[in-house]
């Protein structure tokens, strides 16, 4: 279950996400000190993470979920969707196009 952004910065464009958490202008998402980010709506935080993999053109997302715990398809839904969303709202210049892959890629942990 990955998040695949393509991009032509893909460092500046997850310094522009940090930039844009840590200033308040993205409000929804936290990131944290090994720079995973959750979703930070009571009903969904701290239920999974997304933890980037800056790669040439684009940044791979893949989901962790909290250790003794089971990712359901809602969780995975929301914080794969609601990501997308964000980027989209805050940093459509900055990517081509995102896709998510609807089964466990490599490098998941679930």
């Amino acid at each position: 279950m990955a998040l695949i952004v393509n991009t032509l910065d893909a460092p500046g464009l997850l310094q522009a996400i940090n930039d844009g958490i840590k200033s308040g202008h993205v409000t929804t998402w936290s990131v944290d000190a090994d720079g995973d980010y959750t979703h930070t709506p009571a009903q969904w935080a701290r239920k999974a993470w997304m933890r980037p993999s800056v790669e040439v053109g684009r940044i791979t997302f893949k989901i962790l979920t909290p250790k003794e715990a089971t990712l359901s398809k809602e969780v995975y839904a929301v914080y794969h969707g609601r990501f997308t969303e964000m980027l989209l709202a805050h940093f459509d210049l900055k990517f081509t196009n995102a896709t998510a892959t609807a089964l466990p890629a490599h490098g998941d942990i679930l």
